[in-house]
């Protein structure tokens, strides 16, 4: 079922998702089914799976000069959406990225997704490189994520790449695309970002799950203000717990986000790890009920693989 579709069927009431990351090269499934499993009680409709390009490292050769070696630290996307869908029965939903993918790659990927009657992407650009400047698409590759939405509903039309495909098979996908309600560290301001936001959507993006934050004004102000510029698809939050005083410096400077000096003073005077721990499930679990209340559709939870803390906050909302 497309996610759009789960929306609709739960007649206003506030659903719930979660987000994994693949277990890092070498890996197994079962670093993901651990972090699933105590989370199923709650009923997710669809989880989202991540994906993340190559990266480059550079190792030394026997002649002291040192090479530059392309490595995918944590692939599987596409194999562990299906074991997923195969082991609790719903909805999975891979993240398709511009960064990594030449056209024809993403045209094939998404061939792959359709056999395996996955038929929600959440379309995105993706990060630049640890070493690259800025972002650097692949030659013949998508520069936007706009693009890449273009694309994925091409498909749906049975549009596909090359002239030889005749009456291609028009393909079924809900298409996701990210928000910031505190806009993309690249835009210049929030005007700007709302203005690719929209032709994200008017290309044919479905659905928009927004970043991560830690003010629920910042959230409701970014919603008014996407539906004053005609942005009418449902708008899902993206949360994620502050558990340890480091993350007050690194998620600012990783996602470009502001902390409310509330939450960074609880955090902060805390006395061990975890009463810091502790201050931020309870920032979260008042968000997440704020939020619910509110009436969002769903409430997204970024897990990286922790699910003790994500149990703890949605058994207190839901």
């Amino acid at each position: 079922m497309k996610v759009t579709e789960y929306f609709e069927k739960a007649n206003g009431q506030t659903l719930i998702s979660f987000e994994v990351l693949p277990p890092l090269k070498g890996g197994s499934m079962k670093a993901i089914f651990d972090t699933l499993d105590p989370l199923m009680e709650f009923k997710p409709p669809f989880i989202d799976v991540t994906y993340h390009r190559e990266e480059f490292i550079y190792k030394m050769r026997k002649s002291g000069y040192y090479e530059k070696t392309a490595i995918r630290k944590r692939p599987g996307t596409v194999g562990i959406c299906a074991a997923i869908m195969h082991r609790y029965g719903v909805d999975a939903v891979p993240h398709l990225l511009c960064g990594g993918f030449t056209k024809t790659d993403t045209e094939n990927a998404l061939v792959d997704l359709n056999f395996l009657n996955i038929n929600n992407v959440l379309a995105l650009r993706g990060d630049a490189r640890k070493f690259d400047g800025k972002f650097i698409p692949e030659e013949d590759g998508h520069a936007y994520a706009l693009d890449l939405v273009k694309q994925i509903e091409d498909m749906n039309n049975g549009k596909y790449l090359h002239s030889d495909v005749e009456n291609g098979t028009p393909t079924e996908f809900c298409i996701g695309v990210a928000g910031y309600p505190e806009k993309h560290f690249e835009s210049p301001n929030m005007d700007f970002d709302l203005m690719h936001t929209k032709a994200k959507v008017d290309a044919g993006a479905d659905y928009i799950v927004t970043q991560m934050f830690f003010d629920n004004r910042k959230f409701f102000d970014y919603v008014e203000r996407c539906r004053a510029v005609g942005i009418d698809v449902p708008i899902v939050p993206g949360l994620k717990p502050i558990t340890k005083r480091y993350q007050l410096s690194s998620l600012p400077r990783i996602f470009h986000t502001d902390l409310p000096e509330d939450l960074v003073n609880a955090v902060q005077n805390a006395k061990d790890k975890e009463g810091r721990r502790q201050a931020g499930i309870e920032w979260c679990i008042q968000q997440s009920k704020e939020l619910k209340e509110a009436g969002v559709p769903c409430l997204h939870y970024y897990t990286m693989g922790d699910s003790d803390t994500i149990r703890s906050i949605v058994e207190k909302v839901y």
